[in-house]
């Protein structure tokens, strides 16, 4: 099983974008999605989620500004991240579950002028 997490990088604040989690190895459609983030110093916290059915879920801290979905023919999610601020800095994992959970490896996110 592999997940793989890209799109990070450097970007300015209220600046977007976007990750991309490209699995393989699994049946995606079956797999709940989400993405978490961990910040230097702090505890890994849950982002968005999204079911096999689509229904979502944003932390307070995203919502209205970063919107995840999944394209099943792909095997991929995705987390779309606009207006994004300086807080938003953290290492972003991607998450598969379904009777087990499988992790990417992570992808960094900096935001800072």
């Amino acid at each position: 099983v592999h997940v793989v997490e890209s799109g990070g990088g450097l970007v300015q604040p209220g600046g977007s974008l976007r990750l991309s989690c490209n699995t393989s190895g699994i049946t995606f459609s079956r797999y709940a999605m989400s993405w978490y983030r961990q910040a230097p110093g702090k505890e890994r916290e849950l982002v968005a989620s999204i079911t096999s059915s689509e229904n979502t879920n944003y932390a307070d801290s995203v919502k209205g500004r970063f919107t995840i979905s999944r394209d099943n023919a792909k095997s991929t999610a995705y987390l779309q991240m606009n207006s994004l601020k300086p807080e938003d800095t953290a290492v972003y994992y991607c998450n598969a579950h379904w009777l087990r959970a499988f992790w990417g490896q992570g992808t960094h996110i900096i935001v800072s002028s």
